[in-house]
């Protein structure tokens, strides 16, 4: 099955600058496919948030190839079939609002798609209740907290029925309240509706639940495999200034300590089965 996210040999760079050292993105090739849910990390700078504009074509590779669903990015006819492909939602909801209530920002994304008003008005309903915040309709969006903000951004998106949905950095301005309502969100989506995720964050422990971890440093991919294989590979991630979830520290300083840990858990019910079996 052809990948949904086909990136090839791609390089970016926001000056024009054509040494290395200039490159947000070095030569970076990915597919991510249908249904996957990809989690991507790095420290600042490191062009995570640099790939995943390309993957709905709000920057365009300077050399190499972006395909959506079969849609070169580069090709200015598609960029509004990509677009509806793919949705993006940042990192501060408050940038994203465009209405004073609620369902009438969900329904932004839809009118602009000249979507019937009857169809609109079901999308609304249907995005609202898949993040659980269909309570809300009538609601400012400055009134809500900013989980609750972040899920109404997602349900704008949601609304316009796109198959991909990029999230960079989603929880970095949450409290950890509104972090899990958001993660959680995201996982329905991913489990139940079958959305692609492209998810960019800073919090190792958001990574773990992913099928896949992207390691990104100096605008290239250095690592890519599932969250047990990567998070493993403590010293490198070390090395690479990364941290790794709590419970893998854990189980990697008991090892130095010479405690017999076999593996690295993921979660706690791992390590109590691995501390007392």
């Amino acid at each position: 099955m052809e990948p949904i996210i086909k990136a090839r040999n791609i390089q970016f760079s926001y000056n024009n600058e054509e040494k290395a050292s200039a490159l947000a993105l070095d030569d970076v090739s990915i597919d991510i496919n249908k249904g996957e849910f990809v989690a991507v990390i790095g420290h600042n700078g490191s062009g995570k948030s640099t790939l995943a504009k390309h993957f709905n074509a709000l920057l365009q590779p300077r050399s190499g190839e972006v395909f959506v669903k079969g849609m070169n990015t580069k090709d200015e006819d598609k960029i509004w079939d990509i677009r509806q492909v793919a949705g993006m939602v940042f990192q501060n909801p408050d940038n994203q609002m465009v209405a004073t209530i609620v369902e009438e920002d969900v329904a932004f994304g839809p009118e602009n798609m000249a979507v019937p008003p009857h169809e609109i008005r079901k999308r609304v309903d249907e995005a609202l209740k898949s993040v659980n915040m269909f309570e809300f309709a009538k609601a400012a969006p400055h009134l809500l907290s900013g989980g609750q903000k972040q899920r109404i951004a997602i349900a704008g998106i949601i609304a316009m029925r796109p198959e991909i949905i990029i999230l960079d950095e989603p929880t970095a301005m949450l409290d950890p309240s509104g972090r899990k309502e958001v993660m959680d969100t995201i996982h329905y989506l991913n489990e139940k509706e079958n959305i692609t995720i492209v998810h960019i964050t800073h919090y190792m422990v958001e990574a773990i639940r992913a099928h896949r971890v992207v390691v990104m440093e100096k605008g290239k991919i250095v690592m890519d495999g599932p969250p047990r294989e990567i998070f493993r590979q403590v010293t490198a991630l070390k090395e690479l200034g990364l941290d790794v979830p709590q419970i893998v520290e854990l189980a990697y300083e008991l090892k130095k300590e010479g405690y017999d840990i076999p593996s690295y858990p993921m979660n706690i019910e791992e390590m109590v089965n691995l501390l007392c079996p």
